[in-house]
């Protein structure tokens, strides 16, 4: 067996004399930021895996997860942790003797390869951190395999952009930080749940001392995290160029993110002085393959299925070939995947995205891409409004939902290369946009499309331009309503379709004086459309004119057609299989049979109707029924409840840009029912329920009507919150003031492992990932 030399005697040692554990991780110089679950979870992983390899895109901090980890874990391994930086090993025929220099091992002249570090390691309980193995994965792999065939105590910690991939690797997938969510609401006081708002503000402060979150600047820090995509490098390289430009000015230079995100920290490898030169190794370690599929990928917005990128981007590459090269892409953490159920999607952040479409603009002509991805999504949208009214409904608005940026980016090139299937386009999402409350954006496309038309397709137009009155008119906008109508019976007289386009034009007529309080012309123009209709030809039409008939029937006192409309709308859309037009009908029938007397009958309606509606998360629906129930409660002298339903309602209405309670006629209804609320409760208690019912999420306001007895608080409450010991408070507000753990275990007389423990308990209890989140915490329950 070789002999080797170490040049660091007894450094190896379980000798417990010595200051610190054998190894050689470095002391961090800045603070570690979340990461928590990764932490926790990893080191599981390491319990039952010996080879555990860290995968991510470049700058989404592995080396810094990795060594934090490294560690914490540092007390398991008797005989050392040690860090093998790989990423200047230019050579993989180095890489052996990177390991063994590393570990303290002088091979002699006759020694071969990693037999002496086979002799070194294999009677010893170490972990090694094989940190950036992208560019030398193979080499890596080899030299990691035969170490673990040979040392039974050895674990293994590689950070790599793709895994190893031999036998017994587990692979930890490493996300960027978490980001302030778009669609959920948010505060200042929410800024402390997101990872990369803790590490902007954190490094911030390092480069601007005296930077904080503030109610001026939360809004522009949650942007600029969400335009980075949470990446830490990113994030850091940002945070500095606080020294020179203000954070508004900074929101607006990171549509040129490459150019302004350079001038990284000194010591840093070069790769990390900047994000260009980041996502540049990235993409020289990509076959010529994987790095046109990234180009051409470039082209979706958001995240997007194999099908469709089999469809778009096939014709660039070797026939069947693009399955393999999205899995490959995949491995190298440049496409993250998404999903578990029976649909698989794939994302690019949007850094690697405008990456991808700058090597586009370099190779070849995007128009001819973007007019591939226009037509496909625009197929897309027309198989979609052909199956709306059908079992597949729900499974439409899903996915529908799922690819809302591809439709608009896809909308968005058509319309502006005056294609006139624009208009077409458009009007096939119509009722996509009108069950999800998508009221404005439906109303802008639609008007941008019409824009288009070239006179050829007056149908197309007078379907464009009825669906857009329906949404002006439900919106409160009565008076663009009437002028799109105008313009939809001259377009009417040269459609080929006589018919349907009649019928189209007779619906929205009706929707329009239905919500402009003519009820008489409204019932009649609704009966025309449905004369006009045959059973099952257009199934979406004739069921939205029966709800609108039953409405109008219902509000001239003719209960018995009313119900007789609505129970066949009910009946059509069970016989189809579809689920969001039974709440409307739902409602409608609750109405009318409240009207006649039967409240318990008409609250199962409502029930039912709710219950339809949380199916399908439609504000509209939901909206109605909450009012409803409202008026309900106020006559059973349940004031308070009525208050709460009332402002979930016009909460649900102004968050699609809605008028609350649209239709006249109905108005009496909420009025006398605020009037009733107003009158058991005082005015403050009042405002107080009201407020809590406004504040509520679609999900918490459904289950407020569904359970009568559900308590809602109308008033902030400490209760609400996570309840800690009394110990765990002073610990709390101890992090907040700033002191480490060793600090707060001297301030109470206590140990550092117990000082340690209860602020995992308090992390744990809060759902937090970092003290500055528990420090922010503390600071608003004082406020």
């Amino acid at each position: 067996m070789e002999t080797c030399i170490r040049t660091t005697p007894g450094e190896l040692s379980t000798d417990t004399h010595r200051p610190r554990p054998a190894g050689n991780l470095p002391s961090d110089l800045t603070t570690f930021v979340g990461r928590r679950h990764d932490v926790a979870t990893t080191k599981r992983l390491l319990a039952n895996s010996r080879l555990v390899t860290l995968a991510g895109i470049g700058g989404v901090g592995k080396t810094r997860l990795a060594l934090r980890i490294a560690a914490e874990a540092r007390r398991a391994f008797a005989d050392g942790v040690w860090l093998v930086e790989l990423g200047e090993v230019a050579d993989a025929d180095l890489l052996v003797d990177t390991v063994a220099s590393t570990l303290g091992i002088h091979q002699r002249a006759d020694a071969q390869g990693l037999h002496g570090i086979i002799e070194h390691l294999q009677s010893r309980k170490c972990m090694i951190v094989l940190d950036n193995c992208e560019h030398v994965v193979e080499a890596a792999a080899d030299v990691a395999r035969a170490l673990l065939e040979s040392c039974p105590e050895l674990h293994i910690l590689a950070t790599s952009r793709e895994p190893l991939r031999i036998g017994g690797e587990t692979v930890q997938r490493i996300p960027p930080l978490s980001i302030p969510d778009s669609h959920t609401p948010l505060s200042m006081q929410s800024m402390s749940r997101y990872d990369a708002v803790t590490l902007f503000v954190d490094r911030a402060a390092t480069a601007v001392p005296g930077f904080r979150l503030t109610e001026d600047n939360w809004g522009q820090i949650a942007r600029i995290c969400n335009q980075l995509d949470g990446l830490p490098l990113a994030i850091e390289l940002s945070a500095v160029r606080l020294r020179a430009i203000s954070i508004d000015q900074m929101h607006d230079k990171l549509v040129n993110r490459y150019e302004l995100l350079t001038r990284g920290r000194r010591c840093a490898p070069p790769r990390q002085q900047s994000l260009r030169l980041c996502i540049d190794w990235t993409h020289d370690l990509c076959t010529s393959q994987e790095r046109l599929l990234w180009s051409h990928l470039s082209v979706f917005a958001g995240s997007f299925e194999l099908e469709a990128a089999e469809a778009i981007c096939s014709d660039a590459l070797a026939p069947g070939s693009v399955l393999d090269t999205v899995a490959s892409l995949v491995d190298k953490s440049v496409l993250i995947r998404e999903g578990d159920g029976p649909t698989v999607r794939f994302r690019l952040l949007e850094t690697l995205r405008e990456y991808g479409r700058e090597m586009l603009h370099d190779n070849e002509d995007v128009t001819a891409l973007r007019h591939r991805h226009s037509d496909w999504y625009r197929k897309l949208a027309r198989r979609a409004e052909s199956e709306w009214i059908s079992p597949h409904q729900l499974t439409w608005i899903a996915r529908l939902d799922r690819e809302q940026p591809n439709l608009r980016e896809a909308l968005q090139f058509r319309i502006s290369q005056s294609e006139s299937d624009s208009i077409d386009f458009a009007a096939s999402l119509y009722p996509f946009w009108f069950s999800r409350g998508l009221l404005s954006e439906g109303r802008r496309w639609l008007d941008l499309a019409l824009t288009t038309d070239d006179g050829r397709h007056p149908a197309d137009r007078v379907k464009a331009l009825c669906a857009q009155s329906v949404l002006a008119d439900r919106q409160g906008d009565l008076e663009a309503g009437a002028q799109l109508l105008t313009e939809a019976v001259v377009s009417t007289d040269r459609a080929d379709d006589d018919e349907i386009s009649q019928a189209r034009l007779c619906h929205a007529q009706g929707m329009h004086s239905l919500y402009a309080g003519e009820i008489g012309s409204a019932a009649t123009s609704l009966a025309e459309a449905l004369v006009l209709l045959p059973d099952h030809q257009l199934p979406y039409l004739r069921i939205v004119s029966l709800q609108g008939l039953g409405l109008a029937s219902g509000l001239l006192g003719d209960t018995a057609r009313a119900i007789a409309s609505n129970e066949e709308a009910l009946a059509f859309s069970t016989e189809l299989g579809e689920s969001v037009y039974r709440a409307r009908s739902f409602w409608v029938l609750g109405l009318q049979v409240w009207h006649l007397g039967n409240s318990d009958r008409a609250k199962g309606l409502l029930d039912q109707g709710l219950l339809s509606a949380r199916v399908v998360d439609d504000p509209l629906s939901t909206a109605w029924c909450l009012e409803a129930l409202a008026w309900i409660a106020a006559k059973d002298d349940r004031a308070e409840r009525a208050a709460q339903l009332m402002g979930a309602a016009e909460a649900l209405w102004q968050s699609v840009g809605s008028a609350p309670v649209h239709i006249p006629g109905l108005h009496i209804y909420h009025d006398e029912c605020a009037r009733q609320a107003r009158g058991v409760l005082c005015g403050g208690t009042f405002d107080a329920a009201f407020r809590a019912g406004s504040r509520m999420t679609l999900a918490e306001a459904s289950a407020l009507g569904l359970g009568d007895d559900m308590p809602v608080r109308p008033t902030d409450s400490d209760s609400d919150a996570p309840t800690l010991t009394k110990r765990e408070k002073q610990v709390a507000d101890l992090v907040a003031e700033g002191l480490t753990n060793r600090s707060i275990a001297a301030k109470l007389v206590i140990a550092d492992r117990t000082a340690q423990g209860h602020v995992e308990h308090i992390l744990t209890k809060l759902n937090f990932t970092s003290r500055a989140q528990i420090a922010a915490w503390v600071a608003e329950r004082k406020r």
